[in-house]
């Protein structure tokens, strides 16, 4: 009996470290001289980010989503309006910003991740998006070489070890 209930403790140790393995911590960093209001989904909602402020979200394994940058907000009380980018009139979002929006988008879980910026929904914000075991990706502007610019635009996934935090950084 020993035996079973040690075994199951350990088997429910190794259960919780190898869920939270593959979680990862994104930091999202404001280099503008402006105010940016970053947003993500599923995970993060919104926030404002002054000047030289940074935002850090935890994501679980498991999350495919995004996280964009807003422009010329204004919000009372969670609601409001942004000039780029709004999401239904929110500060914390739950659907995709209205475009132009320059997109991190992000797979978390298993032994890589993926992660790449898009411009399908167009260009609202300079941005850099890395990981810590890959590659920087720079877009500091509509066309950007980094970037997706259309829905085909398969070569610009980059793939990052399990278990990676990340990086977004506006106006970097």
């Amino acid at each position: 009996m020993a035996s079973r209930a040690a075994s199951s403790a350990l088997f429910l140790v190794l259960a919780a470290f190898a869920a939270g393995a593959s979680a990862a911590t994104f930091s999202i960093t404001n280099n503008c001289g402006y105010t940016v209001w970053p947003a993500g989904i599923p995970v993060g909602g919104g926030t404002q980010l002054d000047p030289s402020q940074t935002w850090t979200v935890d994501v679980p394994a498991g999350t495919s989503g995004r996280f964009w940058g807003r422009t010329g907000c204004s919000f009372s009380g969670g609601s409001g309006h942004c000039d780029s980018a709004d999401c239904a009139g929110a500060l914390s979002c739950s659907v995709s910003g209205q475009p132009p929006a320059t997109l991190a988008e992000f797979t978390i879980g298993g032994a890589q991740d993926f992660y790449d910026i898009s411009l399908v929904d167009g260009f609202n914000q300079p941005m850099d998006f890395s990981c810590s075991t890959g590659v920087n990706l720079h877009c500091g502007g509509s066309g950007c070489p980094d970037a997706y610019l259309f829905p085909k635009d398969d070569n610009k996934t980059h793939a990052c070890s399990g278990n990676s935090n990340y990086q977004v950084t506006f106006c970097a």
